[in-house]
């Protein structure tokens, strides 16, 4: 009882703490979309997920509302969640990739970035689990094309972060898509010149782009360009060596 009670006054705090800090936003001048969503917000905080996600439906779809990027947000946000609950698997096998699916949706109604970094906790969270469902089906000799639309979805709703694309690179090699492998690997140079310091980038993409540089050195050297493994890996030397992952694969290599 003690702990329940705990639970629910620490939930009433964050509640209280969330509200004034999207009511800020949504009345910025600043920022082009008139809609508090305060309604969603408690949903969300309150894990009434199946309510917010059909509340912010019907936002996308009316007249007033369907360009605003909130509830698209809203709607990735909860299935994030749900996919993680046990209670939600059997009706909501694929709340994961509707996550991904609704942040892609999200990212083109919110192009000038109004919103997009205010909710970077949410990026974090959701970058690291679609990591490891890429990883997954990468490891996965079924899993190519499950591989490929999460890579997708990630260059997608974050094109600034760099490792998706060398990840994209690499199913799309393996699929003989070696013009839009080339691409990826253009986007992925452009992505990490734009992001400056590895060091400075948010944990959960230096996570990714050391794993995404280890298996494209490892897909080089298997296609017999070592060359391009050692460059390419040569990116991550200054940040990764005491990594034992990165370093076996990099003094293997020179």
């Amino acid at each position: 009882m003690l702990l329940a009670g705990l639970h629910a006054f620490q939930f009433e705090i964050m509640r209280y703490l969330l509200l004034p800090a999207l009511l800020f936003f949504a009345f910025n001048p600043l920022k082009a979309q008139k809609h508090v969503y305060e309604d969603l917000l408690v949903m969300y905080v309150d894990e009434k997920y199946e309510k917010c996600i059909y509340k912010a439906e019907g936002y996308t779809e009316k007249d007033d509302t369907k360009r605003d990027p909130l509830p698209f947000l809203y709607i990735s946000m909860c299935y994030h969640e749900m996919s993680k609950l046990e209670q939600y698997q059997l009706d909501y096998p694929k709340a994961g990739r509707d996550a991904l699916k609704w942040a892609e949706k999200y990212r083109r109604k919110d192009k000038d970035l109004e919103f997009f970094h205010n909710y970077e906790d949410y990026w974090m969270s959701l970058n690291t689990a679609a990591q490891e469902e890429g990883e997954n089906q990468m490891d996965d000799p079924k899993g190519a094309s499950r591989a490929r639309q999460v890579w997708t979805s990630m260059t997608k709703y974050y094109p600034e972060n760099p490792g998706p694309w060398l990840m994209l690179s690499i199913v799309q090699y393996k699929n003989n898509l070696t013009k839009d492998a080339d691409l990826s690997v253009k986007e992925f140079d452009k992505a990490l010149k734009a992001a400056g310091n590895i060091g400075t980038l948010p944990l959960d993409q230096r996570k990714l782009l050391k794993s995404a540089l280890i298996r494209y050195a490892d897909y080089q050297v298997s296609k017999g360009s070592r060359e391009t493994a050692r460059k390419y890996l040569a990116l991550g030397k200054d940040y990764f060596m005491d990594e034992p992952d990165f370093k076996s694969t990099y003094n293997a290599l020179n």
